[in-house]
């Protein structure tokens, strides 16, 4: 089978009803949209949108708005475990060039914060925004040293 003998099952295509083209059509002179009304005009909607009832004001309108959202200005930290760094075989110091390299952040741009899932056997100088506890604690019986940038 070659990619130009792929046809579509019977049935999956078909052709756009076409309005307005008389009286024979069974879509002819309104063209199937009735007399007049909000829906027989062009570019009605269909009153599909969230929280539209008939064009009165929405009942989420009627809410007051109530407490306060720190979404937009949240921190979001690319998180690293002790044990990816360990697999990886990096060594040395490991920065943040050095963990986008090894494909375990996929930006400079956002912190970085090392979590201490795994274990780590050799001494490693690792540079982040951010260390949990534990990542803290076993880094440093490894005899490396968890440096804040």
């Amino acid at each position: 089978m070659r990619l130009g003998e792929i046809k579509c099952p019977k049935g999956a295509r078909r052709n756009r009803k076409r309005l307005g083209q008389g009286p024979g059509s069974g879509t002819g002179k309104t063209a199937g949209k009735g007399h007049k009304g909000q829906r027989a005009r062009s570019g009605a909607r269909r009153g599909n949108r969230i929280g539209f009832i008939g064009g009165t004001l929405a009942y989420f309108r009627h809410m007051p708005k109530v407490g306060f959202s720190n979404h937009n200005f949240r921190v979001v930290y690319q998180t690293v475990n002790v044990a990816d760094i360990e697999s990886r075989g990096l060594e040395g110091e490991v920065g943040v060039d050095a963990l986008l390299a090894a494909g375990l952040v996929r930006s400079d741009k956002q912190p970085i914060k090392i979590l201490g899932d795994g274990e780590l056997s050799r001494s490693v100088t690792i540079k982040a925004q951010h260390f949990s506890k534990s990542a803290r604690e076993k880094i440093e019986k490894a005899g490396g040293q968890a440096e804040v940038i």
